[in-house]
Formats: C-alpha cells, sequence, structure tokens
C-alpha cells in the first residue's frame, strides 16, 4: 500500500506540471505530440523524415529522451530541427518536470510544432502526462503482432498508433495486417498510419496530419485571443 501511495503522489505532482505546459503551449498555440515506442522502432528517423517533409513551411521543434548519449539529438539537430536533449541517467521514461526545463531552451514564438521523442519503453512512459497534445505510440512490423496484447496501456493511453517500417510487410507475414488488428483490438479510437520512412509510404499522409493538428491549434489560439 505504502508503494501505490507513493507513485500517487508521483502522478499527481506530474500531473499539475503537465497541466502548467499544456497550458503554456496552449497560449502559443503550439500543438505537442509525444513519441513513444519500444528501442529501434524508428522514432527519431520518422522526425528526421518529417522535417524534410515540412521544411520551409512549419517550424519544429523537439525534446529528445535517452537513457545516455546524445546521438538521436544530435540527429535531429542535423536534420533541422532544434532539439533539446534529455538523459535520463537510468531512468525509463520521461516526466513532466524534464519537459518543462527543456521548454525553457526554446523560442516557442517562432515554434509552430512540438514533438517529445520518448524514452525507448512500452510501459512506463504510458503513464506519465508530459503536457502533450497527442500520444503517438510507434509499432514496427519486426517487432511482431503481438506486442499491443502484452502492452496494452500504451496503446489504450495513445490516440495515434504509426505501423512503421511496413516496407518489410513481405518479410513479416501477416505482421502488418495483425499488428493492426491488436492495436485496434486493445483500442478502437486509434488513428492508423501506415508508414515506412525507407520508402516513403504514408509520409504524405503522416504530413497532412501534422498540419493540420497546427492550424487547428492555431484557431483555438485565435478564439481565446
Amino acid at each position: 500500500m505504502k508503494e501505490v501511495k507513493v507513485l500517487t503522489k508521483i502522478l499527481r505532482a506530474n500531473d499539475m506540471i503537465a497541466v502548467e505546459i499544456r497550458s503554456l503551449l496552449d497560449s502559443h498555440g503550439i500543438p505537442c505530440l509525444n513519441l513513444m515506442s519500444s528501442p529501434g522502432a524508428g522514432k527519431t528517423t520518422l522526425l528526421e523524415k518529417t522535417a524534410q517533409l515540412l521544411s520551409g513551411t512549419l517550424s519544429l521543434a523537439a525534446i529528445e529522451g535517452d537513457v545516455a548519449t546524445s546521438l538521436d539529438g544530435e540527429r535531429l539537430n542535423a536534420a533541422g530541427i532544434p532539439t533539446v536533449q534529455v538523459n535520463t541517467g537510468g531512468g525509463c521514461h520521461l516526466d513532466a518536470s524534464m519537459i518543462k526545463d527543456a521548454l525553457q531552451n526554446f523560442d516557442l514564438e517562432k515554434t509552430d510544432l512540438l514533438f517529445i521523442e520518448n524514452v525507448g519503453n512500452l510501459i512506463c512512459p504510458s503513464s506519465f502526462d508530459l503536457g502533450e497534445h497527442v500520444r503517438v505510440v510507434l509499432l514496427s512490423l519486426p517487432e511482431g503482432e503481438d506486442k499491443p496484447l502484452k502492452y496494452p496501456a500504451m496503446f489504450l493511453n495513445s490516440s495515434v498508433l504509426v505501423l512503421s517500417k511496413v516496407d518489410l510487410a513481405e518479410r513479416c507475414g501477416d505482421s502488418l495486417t495483425l499488428s493492426k488488428a491488436n492495436a485496434l483490438r486493445v483500442n478502437p479510437r486509434l488513428k492508423v498510419f501506415e508508414v515506412s520512412s525507407k520508402d516513403g509510404t504514408g509520409l504524405k499522409e503522416w504530413g497532412d496530419y501534422l498540419r493540420a493538428l497546427v492550424a487547428e491549434k492555431g484557431k483555438e489560439k485565435g478564439k481565446r485571443d
């Protein structure tokens, strides 16, 4: 019972900070996406392709979460996305206080869209609100179609599913069909994108979705102003 009470207090404190973050982003009309997945599902590569796709039309920013190293953060900066690296030093997820601190490094007036690339993990990140507007879970086909059933909270607490590496569909048998079916079995409300950062499949649809998010958030800000 003590462990449960401690966790409840931690989550309550985290959620209070997350509310502050979301309010701050709303005041600037910035939609925020929290990208979550197991390691190697393709989050960083998707963001690199997203930078190319939206170049010249939207100003992107990213908070890159890893246990150690700045390798992914350096990749995103090289792709033209201003990025703040957050290393957890062994922690399995980002929390709202980390995001609040990282946001101080951005010029929010010049930012249209913010990505949070969470630590690779299909368990802990799903429990922590980071002030995001959209939770995106990536599932790569080589991981296997059983992942939504084994880690249901991640898929239940997300609103968008990106099935990545679909260029490997032929090699992965029925993984594409079954992965999608199992994810929707856990959460029928998931918006699904079938994407390959290698051959470009689904990237246009992904880009259109992001542009629509930015446009809608801008309208919301206009109404408040």
